[in-house]
């Protein structure tokens, strides 16, 4: 499972040129899932994303948490977080999840998020989506499940 974390002061996900997800401060996280990732996978980065500190305190020091600054979170599936160039010019998606079980563990990311106390807001699985980002600082991070958990 892969993450890249956005720290926002503002962010949105337009489907057919309507909002489908807003968020005002936070986290636009980009999700996206490989063929070994389970339920216990996305329990682990679901607690690693809302406990990172990532976002600066009183002194200016990434020091505080999703929950410190009252962040909300903009979820995104994103499969394209597997794309492998290694082998020419044209990305191939072998090592992405397929969609039904992919759209399962996003769903229930989201839900874990959610039974965290945190209010979420997300894409549409599969839809053709544009992402409005005020990115602060920019600050963003990689988490990969492997890299992790490994």
């Amino acid at each position: 499972m892969r993450l890249v974390v956005q720290n926002s002061l503002k962010a949105s996900c337009e489907v057919n040129n309507k909002i489908v997800g807003e968020i005002s401060h936070g986290f636009v996280v980009l999700v996206g899932f490989c063929h070994s990732d389970n339920e216990e996978i996305v329990e682990k980065m679901a607690k690693k994303l809302i406990t990172m500190r990532v976002f600066d305190d009183e002194n200016g020091k990434t020091n505080l948490s999703l929950k410190d600054v009252n962040g909300e979170i903009l979820s995104i599936s994103q499969f394209t977080l597997y794309a492998s160039l290694k082998d020419g010019r044209r990305p191939s998606f072998v090592n992405a999840m397929e969609p039904k079980k992919a759209n399962e563990l996003y769903e229930y990311f989201n839900k874990c998020l959610t039974n965290e106390g945190y209010h979420v807001e997300k894409g549409i699985f599969g839809a053709d989506m544009r992402i409005n980002l005020i990115n602060k600082g920019p600050f963003t991070t990689l988490l990969d499940s492997e890299e992790l958990f490994s």
